[in-house]
């Protein structure tokens, strides 16, 4: 009786229902880990790059400069994004800020608008994967209770038409069952603390990028030199051209 117990009896005694609910958790749980897996490695590459990236920035000698060094040292692109995203603005605002419609627009609000849209995308970013965690976390522990309950359901229609019920007979199945509603725990438990975790580190990371725009903003409006026509749009382009 103790070797017939355990997940390949399980799977044998199983019928669809129960195969496609245990097929689901796997599925689940893989994809819950892989979301995971690619968050910590994000999260640690912010930790170890975005100091670096804002130390470069500030102590580079003009805003190009500065772009680059960032872009050099932001393997995220979190802050570096946002920087150009700002140099960008504060540049057409010197080009265009005589006509068109943005010609009643002030320098701060141009760049406001630009760092505002580019903070939004980057959340976005930093964010992806939450939702599927939490939903994760939610859902899993009914889906193992549905399957405990089919499976339960289908081991009490085996025994109809019995004249006697033998605990074993009745343990066996019943405790196969009970299986699934371990293995919804087991893929909810690790999303639901992946989810905590996540969100608290997007807070310190929301609140670093918060302060960098901040600081960008100030020093685009007030703090910045340079002659309409400067190159500091496309220094991608131009990185590109100067390798080839």
């Amino acid at each position: 009786m103790q070797m017939e117990m355990g997940l390949a009896h399980f799977w044998a005694q199983g019928d669809a229902v129960t195969h496609t609910v245990a097929v689901l958790l796997l599925g689940l749980s893989l994809a819950s880990w892989y979301v995971m897996a690619g968050k910590i490695h994000g999260l640690g590459q912010a930790r170890r790059c975005h100091a670096r990236a804002m130390n470069a920035f500030w102590g580079a000698e003009s805003l190009p400069a500065a772009i680059d060094a960032i872009r050099a040292e932001d393997k995220t692109g979190v802050l570096a994004g946002l920087a150009i995203a700002g140099a960008n603005a504060a540049e057409l605002h010197r080009q265009h800020a005589a006509r068109g419609i943005g010609a009643g627009v002030s320098a701060s609000e141009f760049v406001t608008r630009a760092v505002r849209c580019q903070i939004v995308e980057s959340q976005a970013r930093i964010e992806s994967g939450l939702t599927f965690l939490a939903s994760v976390g939610s859902t899993a522990p009914f889906i193992g209770l549905f399957g405990t309950v089919w499976g339960i359901y289908h081991a009490l229609v085996g025994l109809s038409g019995a004249t006697q019920v033998v605990l074993d007979k009745v343990a066996g199945p019943v405790g196969e069952a009970l299986i699934m509603t371990a293995a919804g725990l087991f893929v909810a438990i690790p999303a639901v603390l992946a989810y905590n975790a996540f969100t608290r580190s997007n807070r310190l990371t929301l609140a670093r990028l918060d302060g960098f725009a901040h600081d960008l903003h100030a020093y685009l409006t007030t703090g910045l030199r340079g002659r309409p026509g400067d190159k500091l749009v496309d220094l991608a382009a131009a990185r590109t051209a100067k390798s080839a």
